[in-house]
């Protein structure tokens, strides 16, 4: 099991800014510790209903699923490994998240997404990159604003059922960066070098008991940076603005994403 995360983000006190996450301390957060007080909210979004891309609810007489495997064209495998099912539904790897059902999420499981890394070296004006005073060079990786929390996030996005995940990477990095207004076969050759540098559970605030994200995270370097200045960055679909972010321990980012910024510094030997 990559873990490269812990399980911190999705215990915070309020599920999705309204329902109180049954408290989870460090020791009790592992489905091996006895836990008999722990009683948390069941809770599914009234907005799941009667989406495609979502689950049936768990009482309905045609949701049957298959789990930990691939289920007609959703894919219920985690990268992780197999989980259990308890009660009829599985049971998040990482343990105890203080909230059960689905929450937000719309599958029960993994959720599956992909996150695009862009990334090119900080230049000063005479075009020579620049270094920290730890003498290693300044990494530069393109983010988007949020809609939902206006915080700066990856451009990532959920893998479709039956979908390629260099095809999610690239389809998500077009309509939150580009607002799809290019050729997708201006981007065919840079995205065709991407380095896998994650591949698992994130630890997400949209996490619960039954319910969990899990990512596949690649970098694509523009070493020169001449590709990624002809392109006209423009926010679209659910972002709301573009940034460019020098890379360092101390950007704040959407849950665990500087976590996988962490893991492109380290491949690119770059200052973090």
């Amino acid at each position: 099991m990559n873990k490269i995360f812990k399980h911190i983000v999705c215990r915070n006190q309020l599920y999705a800014n309204q329902i109180q996450r049954f408290p989870v301390p460090d020791e009790f957060v592992p489905w091996s510790v006895n836990y008999d007080n722990y009683k948390p909210q069941f809770y599914e979004s009234p907005t799941l209903n009667g989406k495609p891309w979502a689950d049936e609810p768990l009482d309905s007489e045609n949701f049957k699923p298959k789990y930990n495997q691939l289920d007609g064209n959703v894919n219920r495998k985690s990268h992780i490994g197999e989980y259990k099912i308890v009660n009829r539904m599985p049971q998040n790897i990482f343990g105890r998240t203080g909230i059960c059902g689905r929450g937000v999420l719309g599958r029960f499981g993994p959720n599956h997404a992909a996150d695009p890394i862009v990334s090119t070296w900080k230049r000063d004006e005479n075009n020579k990159i620049v270094k920290h005073s730890d003498g290693k060079a300044i990494l530069k990786v393109l983010c988007i604003q949020r809609g939902d929390t206006n915080e700066i996030a990856l451009p990532g996005g959920m893998v479709d059922p039956g979908e390629n995940v260099s095809v999610t990477l690239k389809r998500e990095f077009m309509e939150e960066t580009l607002n799809n207004k290019i050729d997708e076969s201006v981007l065919d050759d840079f995205f065709s070098h991407g380095i896998e540098v994650y591949k698992g559970y994130i630890d997400d605030p949209r996490n619960t008991d039954n319910a969990w994200m899990e990512t596949v995270a690649f970098n694509f370097h523009d070493e020169s940076g001449d590709f990624l200045k002809q392109l006209n960055f423009e926010a679209g679909d659910d972002a709301v603005g573009i940034h460019w972010i020098d890379v360092s321990r101390d950007v704040k980012l959407y849950a665990s994403h500087l976590k996988l910024i962490e893991a492109t510094a380290q491949l690119r030997n770059a200052h973090f």
